[in-house]
């Protein structure tokens, strides 16, 4: 191919943006215009060796040679182009602060990736044809601008091109002039219409927005349309969105929103979007935790600016604070991205050393009762559509939305809750129900709370209770202060001041097997939620201010999940303050002093359970909402466990008097149901039915293993018979 054959530079592809090519065509012609300079002062233009050797003869021509640049019009001259007002590329020179010399660079950097006729024009004009992309000294000659001259700094790294990531320049060995320049592919596919998030960012960056996938994409299109194109708006909105929205419009554009139970993500990307700003949420933890975050850091602030953006960072709370290298991320993480729209969230409070300016704070409570309801409305009304599920069965109703009064989710939970809701009503054949919402919630749980406590599906109901009506009257009102906590302790502000939570504190007492661990398990399933039974050997430690640290790290993930954390056994950690006589005195006050505080602050739902109430600290009693005491069962409620802990499957005995074991023997409801399962096992070993041997038998086991007397006024003729089988 020649290199002046008008074939050779022929119509451009109609597929690119009409004006990016009508400047490609400018670049051309100073490509066209300095390889036929190039050509007149070349003795033998047509050598196929040429640019890979160098001659006596052309060392010595280069000797006598004075500067000379290509005949092309000057920068500023009459005719000269300017940047575009419109278009992609308009938008690009605005957001970046590009003068149209930058933008006149950018194209002469970016040709090769548009036409590929351009990689042998330019290693031409290097004269190495192994060299296909622009050199410096070759960008400023095809703008006709002196290579001595103040236009080379346009290409510095603090200039804007270099430093928004518009253009790299590789080969930093070379000198200056010889150095190359490459635009990064991402820039390149926003120009020519794609505004996917760039694929270095995959995994740490994504846009929020109510049909996002991991890519943040819209789901069946190849780009996201970006804030040019209309949104749609909420039917619900926060009323603190437009708030947000104007604050995010003032100085550096930083934000602070402290999290208090509300959904400040959701906030956050509402506000962005109200102000035209396409909304991109950062893991922040994710980011800091990778090997080398700075090339991530700065990739990012290209991306925010380039698609016109905001940024949702959070939460703060993941950023350890034993890691300071996170601190150093997101202080890097602000100063990239200062002058673009900024969010921060999180339940912890802004350090001033993360960024230079301070942001405007904002606090985010958690919605009133109505607000969630409406929201989870239109979350199961569009999941159930989307699942396919029939018209009448898409709009849920009252008795759904009222088991959903005791859930704390964001907005992408209640999404993802609704959308998994609704596929297990599909699978069923039916509209959803309050149990496919609740294990739909539960499957929002992280397993972060698994890692320090035992967690146990609910499968007992009220019906499986035997207690006083006392006891169960303060069961059922745990039960309601979970559910309308929000509206009490929130809209009607029933807990203001002091630092206090809304969380809801009880505690359980009673004797060793009086039904309050299963009572615990009961409520749960009430509220549809989960049961974290806490393990003390994960919390008690040996060294000093480690019990405190594993506790605190208890309520860190429960405050984050639909849960109710049960302390057994709970005056262990949650004993008396005493007298300090020693070192092993004080700081076991300090441990009970923490937790008074720490309960008291508390945002989840929390169970202690006792054996001995008296052991307790009196100032945990006043944080506690309700108490429920747990006595032994009379005769009647026992006669009620012995017959529901043998169930309706095992066989039983004409002989079998439950009666008489309810009025003899003095046992409590784990005791009972020990002795159940002894006999069963008894009478699978016989073959037979259930008799009254059998369970004589176990009960004098239990009695043994409870240290009990074993008194013939309780047992009567079956202790007689029990002992000349023994004899046997």
């Amino acid at each position: 191919m020649t290199l002046t054959d008008d074939a050779a530079l022929g119509t451009a592809p109609a597929t690119a943006p009409d004006d990016l090519w009508e400047r490609l065509a400018r670049i051309e012609e100073r490509v066209r215009l300095a390889v036929a300079a190039r050509r007149a002062l070349d003795p033998d233009p047509d050598d196929p060796f040429r640019g890979q050797y160098l001659t006596p003869e052309a060392a010595g021509r280069l000797l006598d040679e004075r500067p000379a640049y290509a005949p092309v019009p000057a920068y500023g001259d009459a005719g000269a182009p300017t940047a575009p007002a419109g278009g992609r590329l308009g938008r690009l020179a605005a957001r970046f602060a590009l003068t149209p010399l930058d933008v006149e660079l950018l194209l002469v950097a970016l040709a090769p990736d548009l036409d590929h006729r351009f990689e042998r024009l330019y290693g031409y004009l290097n004269d190495d044809l192994t060299r296909r992309r622009p050199t410096i000294g070759l960008a400023l000659e095809l703008c006709a601008l002196p290579s001595a001259g103040p236009a080379r700094f346009r290409l510095a790294p603090a200039a804007p091109l270099v430093a928004g990531g518009l253009l790299e320049i590789a080969e930093p060995e070379r000198p200056v002039l010889s150095r190359v320049l490459r635009v990064p592919d991402r820039i390149t596919a926003h120009l020519l219409g794609d505004d996917a998030i760039d694929g270095r960012l995959r995994g740490l960056v994504r846009e929020a927005g109510p049909e996002e996938d991991p890519d943040g994409l819209v789901p069946g299109t190849t780009g996201n349309p970006g804030p040019d194109a209309e949104q749609d708006a909420d039917p619900d909105p926060d009323p603190e969105a437009p708030r947000v929205a104007a604050a995010l419009a003032t100085g550096g554009g930083l934000v602070h929103l402290l999290d208090r139970g509300g959904d400040p993500r959701g906030l956050a990307a509402e506000a962005l979007r109200a102000a035209g700003l396409r909304p991109l949420t950062v893991d922040v933890a994710a980011l800091a935790a990778t090997t080398e975050p700075a090339p991530l850091v700065r990739t990012l602030a290209t991306e925010a600016r380039l698609s016109g953006a905001g940024v949702i960072l959070g939460p703060l709370e993941t950023l350890a604070p034993e890691r300071p290298e996170g601190a150093r991320v997101l202080a890097a993480l602000c100063a990239a991205l200062h002058g673009t729209p900024l969010v921060a969230y999180g339940k912890k409070n802004w350090d001033p050393l993360w960024a230079a300016e301070s942001p405007v704070p904002v606090v985010v409570p958690p919605p009133g009762p109505e607000r969630a309801a409406r929201r989870w409305r239109r979350a199961l009304a569009d999941a159930a559509r989307t699942a396919g599920l029939p018209a009448e069965q898409a709009a849920p109703g009252d008795e759904l939305i009222e088991a959903t009064a005791s859930y704390r989710l964001d907005s992408d939970q209640l999404r993802r809750a609704a959308t998994v809701a609704s596929r297990l009503a599909l699978l069923g054949d039916r509209p959803v129900n309050p149990g496919d919402l609740r294990a739909a919630v539960r499957a929002q749980n992280g397993a972060g709370l698994e890692r320090l406590a035992r967690r146990i599906e609910p499968a007992v109901g009220w019906d499986d209770l035997v207690l006083p009506p006392a006891t169960r009257t303060q069961l059922t009102e745990l039960a309601l202060r979970a559910r309308h906590r929000e509206q009490v302790l929130g809209q009607w502000r029933m807990r203001p001041g002091g630092g206090r939570g809304r969380g809801v504190i009880a505690l359980f007492a009673g004797e060793s097997g009086t039904g309050k661990t299963m009572s615990a398990e009961v409520i749960a399933a009430e509220l549809g939620m989960e049961l974290y039974v806490v393990d003390l050997s994960t919390v008690v430690d040996k060294y000093i201010g480690e019990t405190e640290k594993n506790l605190e790290r208890i309520f860190v993930e429960a405050s984050d999940v639909n849960g109710i954390l049960l302390f057994d056994e709970a005056d262990a950690i949650f004993g008396k303050r005493s007298q300090v006589k020693d070192a092993h005195d004080k700081h076991a006050n300090v441990e009970s002093a923490y937790l008074l505080q720490r309960m008291e602050s508390f945002d989840g739902i929390a169970v202690l359970t006792t054996n001995l109430r008296a052991n307790l600290d009196e100032a945990f009693t006043r944080r506690l909402d309700v108490i429920a005491e747990f006595p032994m069962p009379d005769a009647r409620e026992r006669l009620a466990l012995w017959d529901r802990c043998l169930g309706p499957a095992l066989p039983r005995d004409t002989s079998l008097d439950l009666a008489f074991c309810a009025d003899r023997f003095e046992l409590a409801g784990g005791s009972i149901r020990a002795c159940a399962v002894s006999a069963a096992y008894l009478a699978a070993e016989s073959g037979g039915p259930l008799g009254m041997d059998q369970v004589v038998t176990a009960v004098l086991q239990e009695y043994r293993k409870l240290g009990r007397l074993v008194l013939e006024g309780e047992f009567g003729p079956w202790l007689e018979k029990e002992r000349g089988r023994a004899g046997r």
